[in-house]
């Protein structure tokens, strides 16, 4: 015999078994739709952030410009040393530290390569470190070369001063790697224009003014970082231009620093990072206040915001990292008699360089004949490329890669730094080293952290690039 069941009752039956598989249909729809998001939007990323104040407290002495007489008087901004760590879904680690200084000299790189790898067990290809080259920041002596010929209070100030540095780097990467948390991750592009080729025809040679005719990169490249929330947690930015707006006696970022402070205003959440590009022959114009350091900032903050607004590559492969030297060869190395006849030139600066490279040749037997310098890739999949170059490296090379590579499918998006890892010399195109000048050669006399007679030879550029398309055709297999 059958239960009977009133119609009414049969009614609320059905309408929550209906409610039940709706609500489930629902959370199953939910899920899938959140799977599909972090996979699109790369939330399998986690990344850290942190930046460190590395002003001198002291008045200490500049970098950039030989003709300084004096120490710093005081600063119209703080410097920074920051630091982003990220880590793909398969947990591998790439660290990248921008300062806001003049160069990374190699010792500085083999410091922090070493304590990356013995505090988080990481290689140095997971390593980038990257100097605005601000002229307007302290001097770093790290070798003996760059500390002969120097008073000793001066040199006193320059090793507290670096011993500090180090201490630093080593707490924001900590810090940063503290901070580790999911975010979708995007590269984005715009344009900015106030950088202008600073290599002009006189005469037989080159001289430093604007060349309007010259070759320039006015690619501005950008990472945003972004967190579940949705709040930007950190944004990193490119441009290749020297860091010469300013040549005053305080401490400042210039350009570069006002576009992260700025930046970071607009952001409230985000730190900001400045990745300089091959900009070693190409000047910001013009220049020579604070007022336009101000403008060309804010000039590069809003590029870097139009960018954002772009339609993004959404980035979601995981990282191949890699990180090797090439030889450079220098020309032929000069003979004592030679040096000997340039140790007595009126020229101080040339005078002291033969000097120096006489006392090399003294206790070392010969000149540098060679120099070992680091290039770099960071592959984000097939979605992005970015090549990392060393020295001051002029823009011939970023104009290169990107004509040869822009095309190539399994290389993405392009993005080129100079810079990096190890600011040893100049870096001229065979363009700009047979043609001579300030970049071509003529600037080793003032580098002294290696020491080098100079010029490179000519096959220069092509080491560089050869280099480069090893380490792309090694990732791609």
């Amino acid at each position: 015999m059958f239960n009977s069941v009133s119609p009414s009752t049969a009614f609320k039956r059905v309408t929550l078994t209906c409610t039940i598989d709706c609500r489930l249909l629902y959370l199953l729809f939910l899920f899938l739709f959140l799977l599909a998001d972090s996979t699109l939007y790369g939330a399998t990323w986690r990344a850290g952030f942190a930046k460190h104040v590395i002003t001198p407290a002291e008045p200490t002495w500049m970098a950039g410009y030989a003709s300084r007489n004096r120490p710093a008087e005081g600063k119209i901004g703080e410097l920074y040393a920051k630091a982003m760590v990220l880590e793909d879904v398969n947990k591998q680690r790439f660290v990248l530290v921008t300062l806001d200084l003049i160069s990374v000299p190699h010792t500085l790189r083999d410091y922090l390569e070493n304590y990356v790898h013995d505090q988080f067990d990481l290689p140095p290809a997971s390593l980038l470190i990257n100097c605005s080259h601000t002229h307007c920041g302290p001097e770093i002596r790290t070798t003996r070369w760059s500390e002969d010929a120097n008073h000793s209070d001066r040199l006193t100030l320059a090793r507290k001063y670096v011993a500090i540095l180090k201490t630093s780097l080593a707490a924001v990467i900590d810090s940063a790697t503290g901070r580790l948390e999911p975010v979708s991750l995007v590269f984005c592009h715009s344009r900015c224009g106030f950088a202008m080729n600073r290599r002009t025809p006189r005469g037989s040679g080159f001289i430093n003014f604007p060349n309007p005719e010259g070759p320039v990169d006015h690619d501005v490249p950008v990472l945003k970082f972004t967190a579940a929330d949705g709040t930007i947690k950190g944004i990193i930015f490119g441009y290749a231009c020297h860091n010469t707006t300013l040549g005053i006696y305080k401490f400042s970022g210039d350009y570069a620093g006002v576009a992260q402070k700025q930046l970071e205003n607009t952001y409230a959440d985000a730190i900001a990072l400045f990745v300089l590009g091959c900009g070693a022959d190409i000047n910001p114009y013009p220049r020579g206040t604070v007022a336009l350091a101000e403008i060309h900032g804010t000039t590069l903050a809003t590029s870097v915001q139009a960018a954002l607004q772009t339609t993004p590559t959404i980035l979601n492969e995981p990282l191949d990292l890699s990180y090797e030297k090439v030889k450079l060869k220098y020309s032929p190395a000069p003979s004592k008699e030679e040096l000997i006849t340039r140790s007595r030139s009126s020229n101080s600066y040339e005078s002291l360089h033969a000097e120096r490279l006489l006392k090399q040749l003294d206790q070392q037997g010969h000149l540098l004949t060679e120099y070992n310098a680091p290039v770099q890739v960071i592959r984000f999949g097939k979605q992005l490329t970015w090549i990392a170059l060393p020295g001051e490296t002029c823009v011939d090379y970023s104009l290169r890669l990107k004509a040869e590579l822009e095309n190539h499918k399994d290389l993405g998006r392009l993005w080129v730094s100079g810079y990096s890892n190890d600011v040893f010399a100049y870096l001229p195109s065979r363009r700009v080293l047979l043609e001579g000048g300030y970049e071509g050669g003529g600037a080793m006399k003032y580098f002294t952290t290696v020491l080098q007679h100079g010029p490179f030879a000519s096959d220069i550029e092509q080491r560089i690039i050869g280099k480069v398309n090893q380490l792309l055709q090694r990732s791609s297999q």
